[in-house]
């Protein structure tokens, strides 16, 4: 079955395809936001450092995904995505008052608010989804969700950036909070099933997934509850521990990018745009494929299959050739997100509801800190080290993970069944 298949097969499901267009809408405006501050700070402050942290401080609330996920849990999803896009729509209006380096402190206030809901929302888009789209269709969404994604990450950067440099700021702030209050109104009218549909297996949840209350106990043991699922699931262990593992690897990756154009191709590093944009064309890809071929592979084979093609790509870049770069970037961008749809598909399939926005945000955050973590040790080390040793040592510890990652997958199959009690 292709990629245009599993798109029709999502957007037949009223449900599904309503989600993807609330997920591409307020994506389009996250994604704007995300380029156009850093180039709003610089402009004002003329720090490149002050530049930079734009982009930090809209990851970090990602580092306190486990508590911010619990929020998933104990309201009504449906509710809590349009409730929380109509206040990231509300946060954004007040940075038409930034105009100075004395006001840039209200930019970044607003950028960490802006994360912290994105990871609420993300959470509670997870949980949402896992118990209302039918259970074939996980994997088509969340592939397609990838391509939405990466396809906003290609086009709403430069749409920023042109709307920046004609009107400045505040528009780009006041068109990314049309877009939340825009996403808000579709996730409203989303029509929330509450029970399974025919042929797909009934998870381990009360029916109706827009109301799912937690049970009462310890906060210490709420905000927890998402890890412990996760290391005592046979299914998700592994599967977010490789996530982790290359996500880590490809923060290395872009860390040495601009050296590998310099140092190794000797291009200008306008370059590295042409290769990014190469590698969003991969991931943008893989979205489509990602359901069918779920369909088809256990997902650990999946998952492995695709760190060993990112690997390959980044180990490719000790090549100096630029037939070989383009290419390189493509395998990069294909393979990589193959690990994260397989791993939230697991999660969404795998997770009982009373505790799947913890899990999912747990999740991300293992998936995702380790990225930002190697994006900083990646940039000392690129200053001490040859660009060529970092790209092939990330390229074997890859192939490696790939390596356990399907001998896991090998030892599951040959496993003999547990007895079912």
């Amino acid at each position: 079955m292709g990629g245009g298949s599993a798109v029709v097969r999502v957007l037949r499901d009223r449900t599904a395809g309503r989600c993807l267009a609330g997920v591409v809408v307020s994506g389009f405006g996250t994604s704007a936001m995300w380029l156009t501050a850093g180039i709003w700070v610089k402009s004002l402050t003329g720090s490149n450092s002050l530049a930079a942290l734009t982009v930090f401080a809209m990851w970090a609330p990602v580092l306190a995904g486990p508590a911010l996920g619990a929020l998933a849990d104990r309201m009504d999803r449906k509710v809590l995505l349009v409730r929380g896009n109509v206040v990231m729509a509300c946060l954004l209006v007040p940075l038409v008052l930034v105009d100075s380096g004395r006001t840039v402190w209200l930019l970044f206030a607003v950028l960490v608010l802006h994360g912290a809901s994105g990871v609420v929302l993300d959470a509670a888009e997870s949980a949402l989804v896992a118990g209302t789209v039918p259970a074939s269709l996980l994997a088509d969404f969340n592939g397609l969700r990838m391509t939405a994604n990466e396809g906003m990450k290609l086009v709403a950067p430069l749409a920023g950036a042109g709307l920046y440099a004609r009107f400045g700021g505040p528009a780009v702030a006041l068109s990314s909070a049309a877009t939340c209050a825009l996403a808000a109104l579709v996730f409203a009218k989303l029509p929330v099933r509450t029970t399974p549909a025919a042929g797909d297996s009934p998870r381990d949840s009360a029916p109706g997934l827009e109301s799912a209350p937690a049970p009462a106990g310890s906060w210490r043991g709420e905000l927890t509850a998402g890890l412990r699922r996760i290391r005592s699931s046979a299914a998700l262990r592994p599967l977010v521990t490789a996530g982790a593992a290359t996500m880590f690897l490809a923060g290395v990756n872009g860390a040495v990018t601009f050296a590998y154009v310099d140092e190794v191709l000797g291009r200008a590093p306008a370059y590295a745009g042409v290769l990014y944009a190469v590698q969003g064309a991969g991931s943008v890809a893989v979205g489509l494929l990602a359901g069918p071929l779920l369909r088809r592979l256990p997902e650990r084979v999946f998952a492995a299959g695709g760190i060993a093609l990112f690997a390959l790509g980044v180990g490719a870049r000790t090549v100096s050739s630029d037939a070989v770069a383009p290419a390189a970037s493509a395998a990069i961008g294909f393979g990589l997100p193959c690990v994260l749809v397989a791993a939230m598909t697991a999660v969404q399939r795998e997770t009982p509801d009373a505790v799947l926005g913890r899990t999912a945000a747990t999740a991300g955050s293992l998936m995702t800190a380790p990225n930002a973590v190697a994006l900083a040790l990646g940039a000392g080390l690129v200053a001490v080290a040859d660009v060529r040793v970092l790209t092939a040592s990330a390229g074997a510890a890859g192939v490696l993970a790939a390596v356990v990652l399907a001998a896991g997958a090998r030892r599951r199959r040959g496993a003999p069944a547990s007895p079912r009690p």
